[in-house]
C-alpha cells in the first residue's frame, strides 16, 4: 500500500550529532575515544552504594516535582558553602534529568516566538535547536583561538528590542576556558535595567585549574535576578549515564520553568535523588577535590604530548583540552579528526560544527577524563604523528 504521508521536520537544517559521529568513527576503527565527554572510570563507590540503599529502601515510584527535599535542601545548603549565596531550597531549586533537559525546559518556558538569543560561538551543539523549537532566533557572536576573549563592544553591538537572553557557558565546552570576574561584571553593567533574561550553563564549575575559581551568576546580584543557573551532577560525580542535575533561579523564573518542566518529564529519578543527597551531605570534600583531580589528569596529558607536533595553551577548566595541528597538516578540522580517527587511532572533536559558520581554527578537542593508561595510549600515537 503507498502512501501519502509527509514529515516535516522542526529542526530541517539539523543533522547527527558530532558527538554520535565521532563516537560512530572511533567504535568502527576501534580508536581511543577521546571525543565523547564522558570519563571511562566509575564514579565514586559510596554513592553507588547509596543508590542501591535508595533502591532497597523502596524509592521507586514518582518523586515531587521540583525533587526530593532532601536533595533541594542539599544545593542550597551547597550554594552557601560554594559561593555565599542563600538559596531558597524550595521556591528557587528544581532537579531535572541531566544539564541539556534544563536547559531545553529553560528555553522551552522562557523564550517565545521571534525573541532574540546572543549565543556565544563555538556553542555546545544542543543550544540552538532547543532556542530553535522554541520559536526564538538565535544570534551568534563569535570567538576564536587561542584565547576565545569576549569583546563586549560586540556584544553591545548585538543587543537590540528583539533580545530576549544571553545564553552564557563556563568553564566554557569546548574552548576549555572560564570567564573571569570582570567578564561577569561587564554583563551585569550592559545588562542594568534591562529586561534581558541570562541562561548560564555552569557544568563545569568544579573543574578548574592552577588555582582559577569559578565566577556563577549566582554571585552577581544583576545576573542573578534576571538568571537561571545549571547544573549537572554526571560531570562532577562521573556518572554522565545517570542524567541527574539541577537548575537554581528567583522564584519568578523557577515558578515558569517548573510549569514546563511538569509537562516534558514531572519528576526525575528517584532512589539517584536520595543517593545525591546523602552523599552531598557526607562527602562534600568530593567536589572540592575535583580541580586537583582533574589538573592531574591535564597535565599528564600535555607533559604526554609535549613532544608531539601539535601546540597548545592549557585548558583552564572543563576536561577538554585543545590541541593545534598547524604544524601538522592544512586538512579541515573535521578531516583532520576522521583522518586521526581512521589512520592514528584517536577519535577527537573538530571545532567547526560548533559555529555555524563553519569557522576554521586548526584546533580539535580532546577529552582527558580518562584513565592514566588510556591517557598515555592515546599519546603515544600522537605523538607518531
Amino acid at each position: 500500500m503507498s502512501s501519502s504521508l509527509t514529515i516535516r521536520t522542526k529542526l530541517p537544517h539539523t543533522g547527527t550529532s558530532i558527538f554520535a559521529v565521532m563516537t560512530a568513527m572511533a567504535n568502527r576503527y576501534d580508536a581511543i575515544n577521546l571525543a565523547q565527554g564522558f570519563p571511562d572510570f566509575p564514579p565514586p563507590g559510596q554513592l553507588v552504594e547509596a543508590v542501591n540503599k535508595a533502591m532497597q529502601e523502596g524509592h521507586h515510584q514518582y518523586a515531587p516535582l521540583a525533587g526530593i527535599p532532601a536533595l533541594r535542601n542539599a544545593i542550597a545548603q551547597k550554594c552557601l558553602d560554594d559561593y555565599k549565596v542563600k538559596v531558597d531550597a524550595d521556591e528557587e531549586v528544581t532537579v531535572t534529568a541531566g544539564a541539556t533537559y534544563g536547559l531545553f525546559t529553560a528555553f522551552q518556558a522562557l523564550l517565545h516566538e521571534g525573541d532574540e538569543v546572543l549565543v556565544f560561538e563555538p556553542a555546545y551543539d544542543s543550544y540552538v535547536p532547543g532556542i530553535q523549537l522554541a520559536g526564538a532566533v538565535p544570534v551568534f557572536v563569535e570567538l576564536h583561538a587561542p584565547d576565545f576573549r569576549i569583546d563586549w563592544e560586540q556584544v553591545k553591538k548585538h543587543i537590540n528590542a528583539r533580545t530576549r537572553a544571553i545564553l552564557i557557558n563556563s568553564p566554557h565546552n569546548p574552548s576549555g576556558t572560564c570567564w573571569t570576574d570582570e567578564d561577569a561584571r561587564e554583563l551585569e553593567k550592559l545588562l542594568d535595567g534591562s529586561d534581558i533574561l541570562v541562561i548560564s550553563d555552569e557544568v563545569y564549575e568544579h573543574i578548574t585549574f592552577d588555582g582559577i575559581r569559578h565566577h556563577s551568576i549566582l554571585q552577581y546580584d544583576g545576573l542573578r535576578s534576571r538568571g537561571i543557573a545549571v547544573f549537572s551532577f554526571g560531570k562532577t560525580y562521573h556518572n554522565t549515564g545517570w542524567k541527574m542535575g539541577y537548575v537554581v533561579a528567583p522564584p519568578e523564573i523557577t515558578h515558569a520553568f517548573r510549569t514546563v518542566h511538569q509537562f516534558l518529564l514531572f519528576s526525575v529519578n528517584h532512589p539517584m535523588q536520595h543517593a545525591l543527597a546523602e552523599f552531598l551531605q557526607e562527602s562534600p570534600q568530593h567536589h572540592r577535590e575535583l580541580p586537583a583531580f582533574y589538573q592531574a589528569k591535564r597535565d599528564l596529558f600535555l607533559s604526554l604530548i609535549e613532544p608531539s607536533r601539535f601546540t597548545f595553551s592549557p585548558a583552564k577548566g572543563t576536561y577538554f583540552q585543545l590541541l593545534d595541528y598547524t604544524n601538522i597538516s592544512d586538512k579541515s578540522d573535521t578531516e583532520m579528526a576522521e583522518f586521526l580517527t581512521r589512520e592514528h587511532g584517536v577519535a577527537s572533536i573538530p571545532l567547526s560544527p560548533f559555529y555555524k559558520s563553519g569557522s576554521q581554527d586548526k584546533v580539535l578537542r580532546f577529552c582527558f577524563a580518562k584513565s592514566d593508561d588510556t591517557l598515555q595510549k592515546a599519546a603515544e600515537l600522537l605523538c607518531k604523528i
